[in-house]
């Protein structure tokens, strides 16, 4: 019997949603980057799809439900987490109905936050999350796919 012990990265999955000019994000209310902003998401649950994860963690997050429009790339640097390795799948999705629906904190977000995509650069993030808006504001030009190590 092979007793190698694998340490494979975890899984997880992170969404942009625009709306008009903005994109919501939310405050971290645990760490790592606690009380950073950052992009809707987390850990994929086993059993459980990359898509399913992420329409259920902007939920729990949020309140909000959300229609998946395309992947924006995978992001798998292995320093992007201090915990581990952590990599993850980001979506990008809209809002499901009425784009009026206010967002509501909960769970892991102990606010939300949107901003205007052209002021991103003014705010600190957790993680890698700056670097993957402005991969998706270059995604917004030209379509395309990202990934950590991509310029």
């Amino acid at each position: 019997m092979n007793t190698k012990e694998y340490k494979n990265p975890i899984p997880t999955v992170d969404a942009i949603i625009q709306r008009r000019s903005e994109i919501l994000l939310i405050r971290r209310k645990k760490g790592p980057f606690k009380n950073m902003l950052a992009l809707p998401g987390g850990f994929v649950n086993d059993n459980e799809t990359v898509e399913d994860a992420i329409i259920r963690e902007v939920s729990e997050e949020t309140t909000l439900e959300i229609k998946l429009l395309d992947i924006l790339g995978v992001y798998s640097d292995p320093n992007r987490d201090p915990r581990k390795h952590i990599m993850t799948t980001v979506f990008i999705g809209e809002i499901n109905g009425d784009n009026t629906i206010k967002a509501v904190a909960a769970d892991d977000a102990s606010e939300i936050v949107w901003i205007d995509l052209a002021s991103v650069e003014k705010y600190g993030f957790g993680f890698d999350h700056k670097k993957i808006i402005n991969d998706y504001k270059k995604w917004k030009l030209g379509r395309g796919t990202f990934w950590s190590s991509k310029n």
